[in-house]
């Protein structure tokens, strides 16, 4: 693998990242989307820092021969401990127990990069190996428990990894099972990466050459797990507020009839909020709630209680459910409503508005389900008709 094979990955994490960033900022306590970030700085990290332009540039900056093996090892081994957190975030469960499982995590994998550095001090590497180092000083006092301490902390996480979301999977659906199965198959390469340098290794140990294995084999397979990973953390998070996004919107286009219908009713010269065109659309769907309870609110003293007890009837024998009816008793007597006060330019009509009548519209679901009425329902088109026929407003 040549430098290009590294930071192609490196700069699809940055990009993953930066898309984190705006969330990280506002829910900066959040643990779950700290572990995700962490995680892709720390997967970021490994590709750049493993590429062998940047192991010979860090080793000639710092003056110091190989310095960059022990950095690389610190760094994949605090990358299984970002995945072993993100993990115990991500599923959740009592607070103080997620806290104390990502603690101990945190401090035995940071226990293992202290201790990686110390045995590197204490060790010899005269020569600069760019990619070979593993196998090359296999046999060097220090070197040799250094590598061997990497790769058995790699390979713990590795396996606690695939145990973890493998008994997960099979306890949820959807996105996260689908997220939970690609993580495994990401592991499972992460742990032929494992097999490869153990067997090189281990090789070396007992005399033999098997360094092809851990110079052009494993280095493909980590960085194909390490994607494939890091895909697998990313993608249910990503999927779910995609899908928050789109139920959100969803909601703010099903408002839309209602909230014409009570701009109809509004006094000439009510100022309307104009939004921004990049206003989130969570904002956008407040707005429109408030404008139409504003509409009520101008509306009232056109509300015909009878005329919504007789949609409300009607509906019901009509076979509707007790929510559909409600909501098909109010859009009827908010669209009488409306016809009332267009016929009153003077206004006329004075009155108070019925509190029990409003109460009714107040929360957003029975708001989208009035909207829905409005379009949709036949009683209230026969309402829209009757009061038409009749041009009266509100009964006495």
């Amino acid at each position: 693998m040549n430098g290009q094979d590294y930071y192609i990955p490196a700069a699809a994490l940055a990009v993953s990242l930066a898309f984190k960033l705006p969330a990280l900022r506002h829910n900066w306590r959040d643990p779950l989307l700290r572990s995700v970030c962490a995680l892709l700085v720390l997967a970021g990290s490994v590709f750049t820092f493993a590429a062998p332009p940047t192991i010979e540039a860090v080793n000639e900056w710092t003056g110091i021969t190989n310095v960059s093996a022990p950095l690389v090892y610190c760094l994949i081994t605090l990358f299984s401990a970002a995945c072993l957190v993100l993990i115990v975030n991500w599923r959740g469960g009592p607070p103080e127990v997620t806290r104390r499982i990502s603690r101990r995590w945190m401090l035995g994998y940071g226990g293992v990069v202290v201790v990686l550095v110390v045995l590197f001090a204490l060790g010899h590497t005269p020569v600069e190996r760019l990619r070979d180092f593993d196998t090359y000083y296999a046999n060097t006092p220090y070197i040799q428990q250094m590598i061997a301490l990497y790769l058995t902390a790699h390979l713990v996480a590795a396996v606690v990894m695939v145990a973890m979301c493998w008994r997960w999977s099979l306890q949820v659906h959807g996105w996260l099972r689908i997220g939970l199965m690609i993580i495994v198959s990401g592991y499972v390469f992460n742990l032929s990466y494992d097999a490869t340098k153990i067997s090189a290794v281990v090789a070396r140990w007992l005399g033999h050459d098997l360094d092809d294995l851990s110079t052009y084999i494993a280095p493909p397979l980590a960085s194909v797990g390490a994607l494939i990973s890091a895909i697998g953390f990313v993608l249910p998070l990503l999927c779910q507020r995609l899908s928050d996004s789109w139920q959100t919107w969803t909601t703010y286009r099903r408002l839309g009839a209602l909230w014409h219908e009570v701009q109809i009713g509004a006094p000439s010269g009510t100022p309307c909020v104009q939004m921004s065109w990049w206003a989130p659309a969570e904002l956008r769907v407040i707005q429109r709630e408030s404008d139409i309870h504003d509409g009520f609110l101008h509306l009232g003293p056109y509300f015909d209680p009878g005329r919504r007890e007789d949609a409300y009837a009607r509906a019901l024998a009509a076979g509707a459910k007790e929510e559909t009816a409600r909501a098909v008793a109010d859009a009827a007597m908010v669209a009488a409503a409306v016809q009332a006060r267009s016929a009153d330019p003077e206004g006329a009509v004075i009155g108070a508005s019925d509190e029990s009548v409003l109460d009714t519209l107040g929360g957003p679901r029975d708001l989208v389900r009035i909207s829905h009425a409005l379009r949709h329902s036949p009683v209230v088109a026969a309402v829209r008709r009757q009061v038409a026929l009749s041009g009266s407003g509100p009964a006495a």
